[in-house]
């Protein structure tokens, strides 16, 4: 049986044009001519009405087939958010189909997770390749795909001291409206994601054990931060003290 929701882990555009390639290659829809029964929708941060607005979304009919597509790229989902699209993506009307693309799948709730066939990405030569997966790695096994991934506040957060650190958490927590504090976070989401890219690294020629506290650790915190009541000073704080100190590496 075939699925009707689906994960692509990468960038919006990239996410979006592997949907487009997966709909016609493996569904046989396409978006030449601008089909409108293949709708696109881009998000920054997909809050709980935009969901449901969603949900609203894919509930219509086609309008030219029996099939319908749509794509939903957004760089953070809420919690809240990704409750809302629950029912949804169990149950999709008959004939419609879901993409939901995100940088990174760690933040995905395991109730929304076991609802969606996970789509992983690889780059081979110029091509981009896409087969399904049912484990629950955040990033594909590229080991410069990770390295790509490690921001420049990240970076400066690893290699920072003690005193560095606390600096960069406490700016990341001085927010002074909703806006702003928005922002912080998808700092602060880019400093996790960049020390977990650093510690799969890491685990070349060595034994995962040694990383394997960390990124447990990672997972738990950067799933924290996708809930809107996070402390994210506290996560922050944490997460200075268990990532090892870098100085003077790399």
């Amino acid at each position: 049986m075939r699925h009707h929701a689906f994960v692509i882990e990468a960038e919006a555009e990239a996410g979006i044009a592997a949907a487009k390639e997966y709909a016609n290659n493996e569904l046989r829809i396409t978006n030449y001519g601008g089909n409108p029964d293949v709708v696109i929708l881009k998000y920054g941060l997909l809050s709980v009405e935009e969901a449901r607005r969603i949900a609203e979304i894919a509930a219509g009919k086609p309008f030219a087939g029996e099939h319908k597509v749509v794509i939903i790229a957004a760089s953070r989902v809420y919690h809240e958010a990704q409750n809302a699209l629950l029912k949804v993506f169990e149950e999709p009307p008959p004939g419609t189909y879901l993409f939901l693309v995100l940088p990174a799948t760690g933040s995905l709730l395991p109730t929304l997770r076991s609802r969606v066939q996970i789509l992983q990405q690889e780059r081979e030569s110029a091509r981009m390749i896409y087969h399904t997966s049912t484990d629950n790695a955040d990033y594909p096994d590229s080991d410069g795909y990770r390295k790509s991934i490690i921001s420049g506040p990240a970076e400066e957060f690893m290699k920072g001291s003690k005193e560095k650190r606390s600096a960069i958490v406490k700016r990341l927590t001085s927010g002074k409206d909703e806006e702003e504090r928005r922002e912080l976070r998808d700092e602060a989401l880019a400093i996790v994601n960049g020390i977990e890219a650093a510690s799969y690294a890491a685990c070349e020629g060595q034994t995962f054990t040694k990383q394997a506290a960390l990124l447990s650790d990672i997972a738990i915190l950067r799933g924290y931060l996708h809930d809107r009541s996070a402390p994210v000073k506290m996560i922050l704080e944490h997460l200075s003290i268990v990532t090892p100190d870098v100085r003077g590496k790399g």
